[in-house]
């Protein structure tokens, strides 16, 4: 991670990311530095854009936060509509249980009488 800072260090002071510069960085801080990391860290920031990098990853956690709290929201909105229908549902049996009963009590009284 410390190369990272120090690519970061030299990109806010305006420096050219190079091995040499992010090599001084490193040792300045007390680091044991592995040239094949100092490379490989080089290589991979040649084509980018820190600003614009940097921007997009703070932007990034903003729209997650907002997209689960979205998320959330609709999860909780749709259990809510899950328990109104379980409940219409059990209203709905029981309803049909008094049918079924009544109908038993008519034809048991009719035998009784008949």
């Amino acid at each position: 991670m410390e190369y990272v800072y120090a690519a970061l260090i030299l990109n806010e002071t305006g420096a050219e990311i190079t091995e040499e510069n992010v090599t001084g960085i490193l040792e300045a801080a007390g680091v044991d530095v592995e040239e094949s990391r100092v490379k490989a860290l080089t290589a991979a920031l040649e084509d980018v854009d820190i600003e614009e990098a940097v921007e997009s990853a703070a932007a990034a956690p903003a729209a997650a936060a907002g997209g689960a709290a979205g998320g959330a929201e609709a999860d909780a909105a749709d259990e809510d509509d899950e328990d109104d229908d379980a409940e219409e549902e059990a209203e709905e049996a029981d309803a049909e249980d008094d049918d079924e009963d009544d109908g038993d009590a008519g034809e048991g009284l009719g035998e009784l009488f008949g």
